[in-house]
């Protein structure tokens, strides 16, 4: 249950008048957490006075607001997303484990649906290796799988497979990248949602990524690779390849008008 410090808290009514579930009211001019909520931390975070505190989550990451700190250029965060590329060319070094977690920090803190905060994430470095193995290993039988339910994928992934076996260094699915990231979730919209903060932190890390519809088809047709990732029976909603980038790009790419309808 959300907590309220009562010594702390002056009744003003900010936490009770932003709570989407109306779970908050004012009793003896104090806030009173009268039912049970999404635990969405908006009581936390609008507090005037930092009387409000979720003890199950980890409150020691909560920031207090300071302008110059959290003030986003807008011009330069267009800049950002227009000079974005999907990297397929990486450096060999691995990602330092405090860089790894403040990509997947971003994941943590992206809004969910009923803030369920329900996404798995499997950062794989260390066992790259094997992962991508078992892979090529369980490849004849996805291709088995997917003649029969996605025909056009199969086609294209025994390409993949018959190029692979010629030549085991022209990798298409996992190309050179020193790690891969899987998302699994109940709702593939919140694992869609995490992964577009992930990669603009990886970007801002200084790294690159490259988002995989093939490996997500891949490793939905496999139990086996399923259970190596050990998602828990969530859907996989994201597969990202990380790294540094070993190609620099010098301007940004040219895109259509947009298709936009002004009412």
């Amino acid at each position: 249950m959300i907590q309220i410090n009562y010594e702390t808290c002056t009744g003003c009514g900010a936490c009770k008048g932003d709570c989407p579930a109306n779970a908050i009211r004012i009793t003896e001019e104090k806030a009173d957490v009268y039912k049970d909520c999404l635990h969405c931390g908006h009581c936390v975070a609008i507090c005037p006075v930092n009387a409000v505190s979720i003890p199950e989550y980890d409150m020691a990451g909560v920031e207090e607001y300071e302008e110059e700190k959290f003030t986003l250029d807008a011009g330069c965060y267009l800049r950002a997303v227009k000079f974005r590329r999907s990297i397929r060319s990486f450096r060999p070094e691995k990602i330092g484990r405090d860089k790894a977690e403040r990509v997947l920090s971003a994941g943590r803190y992206t809004a969910t649906a009923r803030n369920r905060q329900a996404c798995t994430y499997v950062f794989i470095q260390d066992r790259l290796d094997e992962f991508k193995e078992l892979v090529w290993k369980e490849m004849p039988s996805i291709l088995e799988s997917l003649k029969e339910s996605a025909p056009e994928y199969a086609r294209t992934f025994e390409f993949f497979y018959m190029k692979w076996k010629r030549n085991p260094e022209d990798d298409t699915f996992f190309f050179n990248t020193p790690a891969f990231l899987v998302i699994a979730s109940d709702n593939p919209l919140d694992g869609g949602l995490a992964a577009a903060n992930m990669e603009n932190m990886a970007v801002a890390e200084g790294l690159g990524a490259l988002y995989s519809g093939y490996m997500m088809r891949v490793i939905r047709s496999s139990r086996v690779l399923q259970e190596w990732l050990q998602t828990g029976g969530k859907r996989i909603s994201c597969c990202m390849l990380l790294g540094y980038p070993a190609v620099t790009y010098r301007r940004t790419a040219p895109r259509k008008k947009a298709d936009i309808m002004w009412k």
